[in-house]
Parts: structure tokens; sequence; C-alpha cells
């Protein structure tokens, strides 16, 4: 599989951490010293899940070496759905007027996008589709209780989307050479530990420090395990995209990986957790630093709990 193209949108309004030492008394350094966030970005009144990844559908036009009309399959991934029955796929299918194709959206926490891209490596396996759009999009703030002390501050809004070819389309695509996702909801607190239930209360997260373990444990145990089977070492890795969950777990992961923390790419200091977007924000942010040949890792793990990692050469 190949990714042709990527794009991501964020909202243009910034919340900086002076807004919740003034809400509930959290000191910037306070925050900073327990995450890494600074500011984060919150979609306006008129923004939703949908208008955020439509807005980043239209920014990949510009640079995908096809047209949409030859989209085949379209995978939405979010936890925080603007509508749950016209999903987020389905407004994408709408933006774009293809009809009569496979369109499904989905949700695994903060893992959703390397689940998205299972499913369009099934697809593509039993010759099903030959082009997908994939779109990640988060309105956190839609479902966030800000006067959470414990999570309230952690969250952020954003959307992107990936095109992925069964086949090469251009010598300038990156290719996907591996990808592994699993669960682990029987192991710690998962099923207390982050919980969004629309009808009782918005996100929430009681147990981070399980949260946290978890995520240090099954991010570099799923990197290891892709980068094993391909035959490699962790020195063939020229950079890593976790999920932007906490700037201390990507340093954890950093070193039980054995990694420069320069290795890691990073947007939790100024984005906040954009859930299952993040670490592809992260990408789209710093493409214009990969050269051919280099291998990314991304690597992922959710509420849940849910995990994975993706091997990519560019």
């Amino acid at each position: 599989m190949f990714i042709n193209a990527i794009a991501s949108y964020l909202p243009e309004q910034i919340i900086t951490n002076a807004y919740f030492e003034e809400l509930n008394g959290l000191t910037d350094d306070w925050i900073i010293e327990r995450t890494g966030i600074r500011e984060r970005r919150k979609a306006s009144a008129d923004e939703n899940t949908h208008t955020m990844a439509i807005q980043a559908v239209d920014k990949l036009t510009a640079n995908l070496p096809y047209d949409l009309s030859e989209i085949d399959l379209i995978i939405g991934a979010t936890y925080t759905p603007h509508d749950c029955i016209f999903t987020l796929a389905h407004a994408v299918q709408h933006h774009i007027n293809v009809g009569e194709i496979p369109v499904v959206t989905i949700s695994s926490a903060c893992s959703s996008l390397l689940n998205a891209v299972e499913i369009v490596q099934g697809y593509f396996a039993l010759n099903k589709a030959t082009k997908a759009l994939i779109v990640a999009s988060e309105h956190n703030t839609a479902y966030n209780n800000e006067d959470d002390t414990k999570a309230g501050h952690l969250w952020g809004d954003g959307a992107v989307v990936l095109s992925i070819s069964k086949e090469r389309t251009s010598e300038s695509d990156w290719e996907i050479k591996d990808v592994l996702t699993g669960g682990a909801a029987n192991v710690g607190k998962a099923s207390v530990s982050v919980t969004l239930k629309p009808l009782d209360r918005g996100i929430i997260m009681p147990f981070g420090k399980d949260v946290f373990i978890n995520a240090c444990t099954y991010m570099p145990k799923a990197s290891l395990q892709v980068i094993e089977r391909n035959g490699l070492t962790i020195n063939d890795i020229k950079y890593i995209a976790p999920h932007q969950a906490n700037l201390r777990i990507s340093k954890n992961v950093a070193g039980t990986l054995g990694v420069s923390e320069d290795v890691m790419l990073s947007n939790i200091q100024y984005l906040g957790n954009t859930g299952c977007a993040g670490c592809a924000i992260t990408l789209d942010e710093n493409k214009g630093k990969f050269v051919k040949g280099d291998k990314i890792i991304v690597t992922v793990f959710g509420g849940g709990y849910s995990y994975g990692a993706m091997l990519v050469e560019i």
C-alpha cells in the first residue's frame, strides 16, 4: 500500500494554559510539567468533526496525483462523532460526490487511525478497492469537561486525511510496509481509565497513571514487533510518530526504544491531544524534512485499551 498524499486542518482558535489557570487554578508550569502542553486548538461554533475533515480533504486535492472520482473506499476514524448516523466517512463521501462505494466509520479510541489503515489493507487484499481515503477527525472540545482537573486541559481539535492506493501512483508515494493493531481491554483499568459516555458525561480520565503505564508498555512493544518482523533494527528508523497524548509518554517510549528524543515527532506542545488524528497530523507537519528512504514508525495507544504500530518508508 502507498500513501499518495496527506493533509490536515486545524481550527484557528488557540487556548493557552492561562485559560485553565483562570478556570480552575491549574498553572502553566503544572500543566507543562505533567503533559508538555502549552496550548491547544479549539473548533469554532460553526465547526465540527465533519467540517474539519472536509477542510482537510479540500487541502488534499491540490497534491493528489489522481482525481477524487477514482476513490473507491472511504474510512472515517473518530471517537467524537458529530452524527452517529450520517457518519464522518459518509459526510466526506457526500462532499466529494463519489457514489456506490464502501464507506465505513470506525472507533477504537486514539488507535483508530491504524485500525482504519488495516481495514483498507483488507479491502485491497480482497480486491474490493484500489484507492482509499482515510479521514481522522476529532472534536474533543465538544465533549470535554473543562472543569475536570485531571484531564480537562488535555484536549484539542483537528483533522487529517490520507489518500492510500493499492499500487504506487508516483515516485513521491510513501510505502506502508507493515501495520499491526491489537486490543488490550483485558489489562489494568482498561474499562474505566478513559471514558466518554455522551448521555452521561464528557471525556474523563480518572486513572491517568494506568493509561500512562500501559501506553509506555504497548507503544514500544508494538513498534519493536513491526520493526523486527521486517528484518530491521531500531537503528534503521529515522523518525517515530507516536500518539500525541502526553510528552512524558513520548519521552518514556524513546527511552525504552533507546532512541534520542529528537527522533520523536511531536505536536502535543501546541495542539494538545488531538486523538486519533494527532500522529498523522505530525506526519503532515514534518513531511517537508522527510527524504527518500527514511523509515518511520507510527505508534498509537488508545483508551479501552487499543494499540498499534505501522512502518512507513518514504
